[in-house]
């Protein structure tokens, strides 16, 4: 029996799950962070970090087979120990917010206009970083932002950006370190949202049925990395990013309203 959700939902659903793909396999991760504001515009945000859990498991399966071989080990290493601690707390941050749907929902409105604001810093300052290899602290302190911030909406990326930007990798070695890095940080979260009890038949039955577009969005990522600059593309997702932001922090449904009249 398929699981009871409205149309918007799906609409979202697809959306977001391609998108993971596409942001993991071809643009380093962090346009990605818009999938989880866009299911809550549809579904609670706990329900959306738990439905989308899974699904950035299975394209962390396919992103890994492509990028394996091509990142950054030293990097890895630095990050995911701090990484533990910043699941920890975010862990015991979302089960105290738990009951409290317009807490999160304002919280992860915010997050992601920070997140804009971040990108359109690093943009300005791009030009001045000066290649270095930040240290083992740095590393740590990255990684337990980076820990927090994913469990709580799937959205580690700017921290490890952060990290990785003063060694200026090429973009290959770039996409591939944030790849093996996000798959071991949500391996480790599953056993916090288990505990938590996140999950559920309803959740892991949708995901089932969802988890074939992990497969698509990850190729069409691969594919877009390959050919395209992403500086339009990343345009297009901060403006759908900041109107999805701004729908969270006012509260209310526009998507639903719009899809039904």
């Amino acid at each position: 029996m398929l699981p009871e959700y409205p149309a918007a939902f799906w609409v979202c659903a697809v959306a977001a799950v391609l998108l993971i793909g596409v942001a993991k396999a071809g643009f380093g991760g962090g346009i990605g962070i818009l999938a989880t504001p866009l299911m809550a515009l549809t579904v609670s945000v706990a329900d959306a970090v738990a439905l989308l859990l899974p699904l950035l498991i299975a394209c962390d399966v396919f992103a890994v087979r492509h990028y394996r071989e091509t990142f950054d080990k030293i990097s890895v290493v630095r990050l995911l120990p701090g990484s533990v601690l910043g699941i920890g707390v975010g862990s015991f941050f979302f089960g105290y917010f738990s009951d409290h749907e317009r807490v999160l929902e304002v919280g992860l409105g915010g997050l992601a206009l920070l997140f804009i604001c971040f990108q359109f810093g690093r943009t300005i300052i791009l030009g001045a970083l000066q290649k270095r290899r930040p240290s083992s602290l740095e590393g740590a302190l990255m990684g337990a932002a980076a820990g927090f911030t994913s469990t709580i909406a799937h959205a580690g990326a700017p921290p490890v950006v952060v990290y990785l930007l003063p060694q200026q990798f090429p973009r290959h070695i770039f996409v591939g370190t944030t790849v093996i890095f996000f798959a071991s940080l949500n391996i480790l979260k599953l056993p916090p949202y288990w505990g938590l009890g996140l999950f559920n038949s309803d959740i892991l039955m949708t995901t089932l049925l969802l988890s074939p577009l992990a497969y698509v969005g990850v190729k069409l990522g691969v594919y877009l990395n390959e050919r395209f600059s992403d500086v339009w593309f990343n345009r297009v997702i901060y403006g759908m990013l900041f109107i999805t932001a701004v729908q969270l922090i006012l509260g209310g449904n526009l998507l639903q309203m719009a899809l039904a009249g």
